[in-house]
């Protein structure tokens, strides 16, 4: 089984990587509405990574929908974004990890209960 790291597992793309660490943001509120995402430079020089490879991230953002484009200024996140994003990596967690990780559970010959119970869920 492949280890993830927040929304993305380590064999992902740098790309998917890199989005996976916005959308966390988003998510968590470190970038609401309206903020301003940093400067593709910054990320790239802040994760060791390409500026070309960070524009391809923030692309997906913005073909997505969930971020608008000042011309000179940056890439603002728009107001729905959080919520379409929280509905979107909900069911990619469904459909995507959770078989893997449901899989890995039964494995190991693990009760789903008692996971739930001692991780206070």
């Amino acid at each position: 089984m492949t280890v993830q790291t927040g929304l993305t597992r380590e064999d992902s793309p740098v790309y998917l990587r890199l989005r996976g660490t916005i959308v966390a943001g988003i998510l968590r509120g470190d970038f609401r509405a309206g903020d301003q995402l940093p400067s593709v430079r910054a990320l790239a020089a802040e994760h060791g990574a390409n500026p070309l490879t960070v524009a391809k991230a923030y692309q997906s953002f913005q073909d997505s929908g969930y971020v608008e484009v000042r011309r000179g200024v940056g890439m603002f996140v728009l107001p729905d974004a959080a919520d379409r994003l929280r509905v979107a990596e909900r069911e990619k967690f469904l459909t995507d990890h959770w078989p893997r990780i449901r899989e890995h559970i039964e494995l190991l010959g693990m009760d789903p209960a008692e996971l739930m119970e001692r991780h206070g869920a």
